[in-house]
């Protein structure tokens, strides 16, 4: 039986690049995949539903309550349009038409980036207009305490990762900053389910996640805070947010993957991602002109990465052309390139086999092999 590349006719690809949504973000389970077969069949009660999701993420992670939505994107719209109309019905009926609401969010100059659209967009198709606090360069707490006596919405933060501009921002000063102007804080942390007690110890009154990624459930954002804020989030579906809702398989998914991570041995987690870092960069010790090591992650999360940096000698003279060579190959192998003018490269392998790791390799050895090498 042919595999779904094959019946198709589509790229085989080996994702080193992490949760990366133009590559599908993550493998679910096996268990998970089973309960979304299962949900496909079915009918629900949706209400009832998001009820038994929102209540097992809520105790999951010591929360107020939650809700769930089509995605991380659509989270920072719905939240966005939560704390300009809250419940009222005819302000949810009315968005994006914001006039007579108060519309205005504030956000650090270094956090405004571009995730396959601008976030500045996600702030927009709510209704509201972007205020840009400090500068790419830095934004501190000063500057955003100015912005904030001005404007009243909201605040909206970023936690820092490598789209993030500037000095890093503390997120638990940020938020005490928008509260001392009775401002709602939302923090965006896609990628951090694994922190998020954390960063709902700074205090925020929303935190919004991204499910697919290292939860590894289909595709939904997560909507975790303060309840009558997550309530007007959920009054959005009235509204704009009829577009951004959960499908039922996708609820379902979530269920799953939380049930599977309340049994996970995080040490024991933990220490696989260490033993695959390990063994990858042993290997590469025999590929001429790359030198590997293990980077932590800058976040915080609770693995390593693996850095590759590029020598003179390499025949591909470059991190970048060595990333371009690697995506067009067979398979198509995609790492991160984002620091590729600092001559590195980083490779993700929470989610990879030790089979796809070994193909990795292979083709680095096959690339560092000089194009008009004497072979006889």
């Amino acid at each position: 039986m042919k595999n779904i590349h094959a019946k198709y006719g589509l790229t085989r690809v080996i994702n080193a690049r992490g949760t990366f949504t133009p590559l599908g973000v993550s493998r679910s389970s096996t268990r998970v995949r089973a309960a979304v077969a299962d949900a496909l069949a079915e009918h629900f009660v949706i209400d009832e539903l998001q009820a038994a999701v929102s209540a097992r993420i809520a105790s999951h992670y010591g929360a107020e309550t939650a809700a769930v939505v089509h995605w991380t994107a659509a989270a920072i719209t719905v939240a966005v349009a939560a704390a300009m109309a809250g419940d009222a019905p005819e302000r949810v009926a009315a968005l994006p038409d914001s006039t007579d609401m108060p519309n205005r969010v504030v956000i650090p100059a270094g956090h405004v980036v571009d995730y396959g659209h601008p976030i500045l967009t996600a702030i927009r198709l709510a209704g509201a207009t972007p205020v840009i606090a400090g500068t790419g360069a830095r934004c501190d707490i000063a500057d955003l305490e100015r912005a904030l006596v001005e404007e009243r919405t909201a605040c909206l933060l970023l936690v820092s990762s490598r789209l993030a501009r500037g000095a890093p921002l503390d997120l638990g000063a940020a938020v005490a900053a928008a509260h001392r102007q009775s401002v709602p804080a939302i923090i965006d942390g896609a990628a951090q389910d694994l922190r998020l007690p954390e960063l709902l110890a700074t205090r925020a009154d929303l935190v919004l996640l991204s499910a697919q990624k290292y939860l590894a459930a289909p595709t939904a954002g997560l909507i975790v805070g303060r309840k009558p804020l997550v309530q007007a989030c959920r009054a959005q579906e009235r509204g704009i947010g009829r577009g951004m809702k959960a499908s039922k398989e996708a609820l379902v998914g979530v269920l799953a993957a939380l049930e599977e991570r309340e049994a996970l041995d995080l040490p024991a987690w933990q220490a696989e991602q260490s033993r695959k870092v390990a063994w990858f960069v042993d290997q590469v010790r025999g590929v001429s002109g790359i030198a590997a090591s293990s980077l932590p992650d800058s976040s915080g999360l609770p693995f390593s990465r693996v850095r590759l940096q590029i020598g003179p000698t390499h025949p591909l003279a470059s991190a970048a052309a060595l990333a371009v060579a690697l995506r067009q190959g067979a398979p198509s192998i995609w790492v991160m390139d984002h620091a590729a003018a600092d001559g590195y490269l980083l490779l993700e392998l929470v989610s990879l086999r030790d089979d796809e790791m070994g193909e990795i390799i292979s083709s680095l050895s096959s690339l560092s092999v000089p194009k008009f090498a004497d072979r006889r």
